[in-house]
């Protein structure tokens, strides 16, 4: 069964995320339902819903074009997804209660862009890519201090230092 490399991030990221490059092509984890419908399971949406795959690449594509090239076009396929719901919110017992109202399918979507929102809204340059050249995922930087650079530093940042480390030697400098 396909796994994908990154995990445990916000929403958002988590969407965008389930396209990456492994062995020089890129890979689509929702290539099929199955992996949809796991996807789905994984992230609260464990009631299948119907018909999610569509307003799922409708969403992901959109955030990935407004986390990689930012502009009104963009803007207007975020906006076009967060069309689809709305939420309303009721006072219950003295305390308000939200519940989110969306078209048949759009739920899981809806609520990726909405976080998104959320996100840029509170922390907007924490969300980066992964600096190492040949990887399209994104993170949540959540170090102290906001440096962290790639999205594993296992895979990628190793990567990167080996690629660096290799240059040197073959150049004639010392490795330090």
């Amino acid at each position: 069964m396909l796994e994908r490399p990154h995990r445990g991030e916000p929403l958002p990221l988590e969407l965008v995320n389930t396209r990456w490059v492994s062995g020089g092509k890129l890979v689509d984890f929702f290539e099929d339902d199955l992996h949809v419908g796991r996807w789905l399971a994984e992230h609260g949406f464990a009631d299948r819903v119907p018909d999610a795959r569509v307003p799922l690449l409708e969403a992901r594509d959109a955030l990935r074009d407004a986390l990689d090239r930012p502009g009104d076009a963009t803007e207007a396929r975020l906006n076009a997804v967060l069309a689809h719901g709305s939420v309303r919110t009721e006072i219950h017992g003295g305390r308000p209660e939200r519940t989110v109202d969306a078209d048949a399918g759009w739920l899981p979507a809806w609520t990726a862009v909405s976080r998104y929102a959320e996100l840029i809204e509170t922390q907007p340059d924490r969300v980066r890519q992964c600096a190492h050249p040949e990887c399209v995922l994104y993170f949540h930087d959540t170090s102290r201090n906001g440096t962290r650079r790639w999205h594993s530093m296992e895979t990628c940042g190793a990567r990167s230092k080996s690629q660096r480390h290799y240059r040197r030697a073959q150049s004639g400098q010392s490795a330090s």
